[in-house]
């Protein structure tokens, strides 16, 4: 067994909310730099970023954890973990579907840059990303399923787009095993366990390595088992 420092909810730039300086290698080399053992740039309702930081990371002992944050037609953000990166890809891919077609003010809402290993743009999504999904909560579950997306429900703890917030609990029989607070210590009445992570969209809000999993061994199953996925 070992313990393991982590973050795992971060914004890349391809969220317009998160800052043009959280590129892949920016978010690589300050997460080696700070002490994190463990990370997930988990974008809105995207993995388009995601080779780029896994190429990033190669060369460095940080383990990354594929990952998203969806959102339900119910406006639920979720935290959707993947055990490879090419299932995270697939779903990206499947999820974008569900994308409702309404085009990203980038005056507005910021920029949504698909970068290369090298942090250099190679496009922009077009549809902006920051919309609910077509997907109700009940869908989301098995719609991530054949991917094996482990669903955690994010920042359960805030007045928005949480589960508490738009169902005023979270219902046993959706079967979350893990949650996502804020703040471990916010009263959340929830039985399974709780995570803590910093929902970074810029660098100097990542978290410091102050949160920490006991896991097997370092690798992305051993995580994600570690978080109660079924793997």
């Amino acid at each position: 067994m070992m313990i393991v420092s982590y973050d795992l909810h971060m914004h890349s730039c391809l969220s317009p909310c998160g800052d043009n300086d959280m590129t892949p290698n920016n978010i690589v080399n300050l997460a080696s730099l700070i002490g994190l053992d463990v990370i997930a740039v988990s974008d809105h309702n995207s993995a388009q970023n995601l080779p780029a930081v896994f190429a990033a990371a190669k060369s460095t002992d940080l383990l990354v954890i594929p990952a998203m944050e969806l959102c339900s037609a119910e406006e639920i953000h979720l935290l959707c973990l993947f055990p490879t990166l090419e299932q995270a890809l697939l779903c990206s891919e499947a999820i974008h579907k569900h994308l409702p077609k309404i085009k990203n003010r980038a005056e507005i809402f910021g920029e949504q840059r698909i970068l290369n290993e090298h942090d250099e743009c190679i496009g922009t999504e077009p549809f902006l990303l920051i919309n609910a999904l077509s997907l109700s909560l009940d869908e989301l579950i098995s719609f991530v399923r054949p991917f094996s997306g482990y669903l955690i429900p994010a920042h359960v703890d805030k007045a928005a787009y949480s589960i508490t917030a738009s169902l005023g609990a979270i219902p046993p029989e959706y079967g979350f095993h893990c949650v996502e607070v804020s703040d471990l210590n916010a009263p959340i009445p929830f039985d399974g366990m709780k995570i803590c992570d910093s929902d970074a969209h810029y660098l100097e809000h990542m978290s410091e390595p102050v949160h920490f999993l006991e896991i097997q061994e370092k690798s992305i199953p051993a995580v994600l088992r570690a978080l109660g996925a079924p793997c």
